[in-house]
């Protein structure tokens, strides 16, 4: 493995020189003041204060432009200086004037010392000023770095890429493929189909000879379609980790800008680095902010900077030029709005569905979550994959967290099974919030109300198994219930129909057994109502209307018109009302069978405020029926064990055949005659088809 070569280390120009520069301008300032009143006089003036008695010291500078500085005594000075000298300051005060030549004012030196009108020191030094260099050259210098710093700033040379010369230039991370990103296949639990097409790419980058020998193409791109929190990003940096190829990454919002033309050009900026560094890859992360469809939105004429990057960027991924081993990848959760000449073939060869994870998925995905988590033997892998149906892949991770949260927050030392569900909890319902005041009267309805629910999903078939219920308000809830939800790939009409039963329980409930009904149902009557209007017009699943499907699947839908006439609304309305009527009645009925175990689960209720699946099933009894998931369980554990079987005969299969001695090949087999019609439509009795009992 090659080591990578030490970066060069680049100096990178910023204001704080700036401050820097002018701090030490200040302070050689304050190093070249000597602290002194001066002033400028005539030669002869210079002479005058000489001959008066008031100079203790003459200092001549010599150079190009001689002078003569006379230090002053203090009679002298303040006559000179009368409100400026102060003579315990500390301060001197002193005249310069200019002179022909020092040998000159030597001459004349001599003169006053003999006439005795000076009697100080003499003393001789190059005349080098400083301060005037500064003060002359220092302003100009300044200028010229503020101007250097502001053009590199304004060209993006300083290694931001954000200025105004650099607006057309692209944005992408680059990632090399010295190892920059650490997140590998490994990382990534479930999603084996989605995985496996997204390896197939990195396979196409690896070993290209494979495929092209064959006569096949490298897939130009692939876009990663599903809900938000399923794992699409997270594939494109395992993608990134495990290709070993340069790989760009960078989102859809980054070619907007407020300037015009610059999404385009970003575009072909961002393609001709790909070109250069190719074979590489190129991620574009929520690709709907520049894939919308075009057309949908006009804008009065004026030039849509949106649609001019769409067309750039269909250009450049499939246009009269060539990409040869640049791949895109690009992720998405709004598929529906996309533009459909991004989504031909050739620009992207693939749509890789990212769904949320099933029940074996989530239990890998809370395998690996775990790895970083202590836990106790009490945490059970499986009912929490159980407890969490249509989390998705970051709503687990959350779940982990809060659970290692909750856990330290009361000082344990591992994370336990109840940290757990309490974590479940606290994301699905919120807090606890016990500070909220409730009336007898108030508990009382609402532990009826949830003895409702719990007592008809218990008796009904399709209805989800009870977890908990409690009467401790959470959220915006006053009380709360938690199911088992069922993962069905089909759903039949009674599965909905005893959904739509339980989820009614509550209302049923307080007009039978208080004589009055609340505002606590808003929530369950939402439900409902969505829930009989999409049997009514989207699966076709009424009496009076069956086999008509009114959802458009393409997102267009329909604009301001119905797709269908008012007598017809009128009949969807009254099919409606039935089959809500009809599950309100039937839940009534099961309450009135159940009465006696409804009192005592609310009473229960009231008491302890919590109730869970044990305390339902000492009322009611077991559950007559398996629900789907334990099915699906057992038929995991029974795989694995054959799995497991399986291998084993393998292994002693193989040792029984290395001491057995060859035999001699038999002939051919010719073969049986072919079978009647008779026998070919009797059915073969060892094989059992399993029977579907949820459907």
């Amino acid at each position: 493995m090659e080591k990578k070569k030490p970066k060069k280390p680049t100096f990178k120009f910023s204001m704080y020189w700036m401050y820097a520069i002018v701090i030490i301008s200040l302070v050689g300032i304050l190093y070249f003041d000597d602290n002194s009143l001066t002033k400028r006089v005539s030669y002869s003036e210079f002479e005058e204060y000489v001959e008066s008695g008031g100079v203790d010291k003459i200092l001549v500078l010599r150079g190009t432009d001689p002078k003569a500085e006379a230090f002053l005594n203090d009679s002298l000075a303040k006559a000179v200086f009368p409100n400026a000298y102060k003579p315990k300051g500390g301060m001197d005060a002193k005249v310069v004037a200019e002179i022909s030549s020092p040998d000159q004012l030597q001459e004349n030196i001599d003169k006053w010392k003999a006439d005795g009108k000076f009697t100080g020191k003499v003393d001789y030094e190059s005349a080098t000023n400083y301060s005037g260099l500064l003060w002359t050259f220092g302003p100009v210098i300044l200028l010229v770095v503020f101007w250097f710093y502001m053009m590199r700033r304004m060209s993006g040379k300083d290694g931001s890429g954000s200025g105004v010369f650099s607006v057309g230039k692209s944005k992408a991370k680059i990632f090399d493929k010295d190892g920059d990103i650490q997140v590998t296949f490994k990382d990534v639990a479930g999603l084996s189909e989605a995985k496996t097409e997204i390896e197939e790419i990195v396979e196409f980058l690896k070993n290209p000879q494979r495929y092209t020998d064959l006569g096949g193409k490298i897939p130009k791109g692939a876009l990663l379609v599903g809900p938000p929190g399923t794992g699409k990003t997270l594939l494109a940096k395992a993608v990134a980790g495990e290709a070993n190829v340069p790989f760009f990454s960078m989102s859809g919002s980054d070619f907007v800008e407020m300037f015009v033309g610059v999404g385009a050009s970003r575009v072909r900026d961002l393609f001709r680095q790909a070109k250069e560094k190719a074979p590489c890859i190129v991620f574009i992360d929520e690709i709907d902010a520049v894939g919308r469809a075009r057309g949908k939105n006009p804008n009065m004429g004026a030039n849509d900077e949106r649609e001019n990057t769409l067309n750039q960027l269909l250009t450049e991924m499939d246009g009269f030029g060539t990409n040869s081993g640049v791949i895109i990848l690009a992720a998405t959760n709004r598929a529906d709005i996309l533009d459909k000449a991004l989504l031909r073939a050739g620009r992207f060869d693939r749509q890789i569905y990212v769904d949320l994870p099933d029940l074996n998925d989530r239990v890998a995905i809370f395998n690996v979550h775990l790895r970083r988590i202590k836990t106790d033997d009490t945490v059970d892998v499986d009912l929490l994959a159980r407890q969490t149906p249509g989390f998705s892949g970051a709503d687990i991770a959350n779940v982990c967290n809060e659970a290692a949260l909750i856990a330290a927050r009361h000082n344990k030392k591992s994370v336990g099974r109840q940290d757990f569900i309490d974590a479940v909890d606290r994301i699905i319902g919120g807090l606890e919030k016990r500070s909220k005041i409730t009336t007898d009267e108030e508990k009382k309805s609402i532990a009826v109300h949830e003895a409702g629910h719990a007592t008809i999903s218990w008796h009904l078939q399709y209805a989800n198994p009870l977890i908990k219920v409690t009467i401790v308000p959470r959220g915006k809830a006053l009380g709360a219930a938690w199911y088992l939800p069922e993962e069905r790939q089909i759903t039949p009409t009674q599965a909905l129909l005893d959904e739509m039963c339980s989820t009614l329980g509550g209302r049923a409930a307080e007009e039978l057994f208080l004589g009055r009904i609340s505002t606590g149902a808003a929530n369950d009557l939402e439900r409902v109502t969505k829930q009989a209007y999409a049997m009514v017009v989207y699966y076709g699943m009424s009496d009076k209307l069956p086999n008509l499907c009114y959802y458009d699947s393409t997102g267009q839908d329909y604009g301001f018109s119905k797709p269908y006439s008012d007598d017809r609304a009128k009949m969807i309305d009254e099919e409606v009302s039935r089959i809500i009527s009809e599950q309100y009645e039937r839940a009534k009925a099961i309450l009135r069978e159940h009465a006696e175990g409804h009192a005592k689960l609310a009473e229960t209720l009231i008491t302890r405020e919590v109730i869970f699946t044990e305390d339902v099933e000492n009322i009611f009894g077991k559950r007559p029926w398996t629900s789907r998931t334990e099915e699906i369980l057992a038929i995991n554990e029974n795989s694995a064990k054959k799995s497991e079987t399986q291998s084993k005969e393998d292994k002693n299969k193989d040792k029984d055949i290395e001491d057995v001695t060859p035999i001699e090949t038999p002939p051919p087999f010719k073969g049986l005659p072919a079978p009647t019609p008779q026998e070919e439509a009797e059915p073969n009795e060892q094989s059992e088809q399993p029977e579907d009992k949820n459907d």
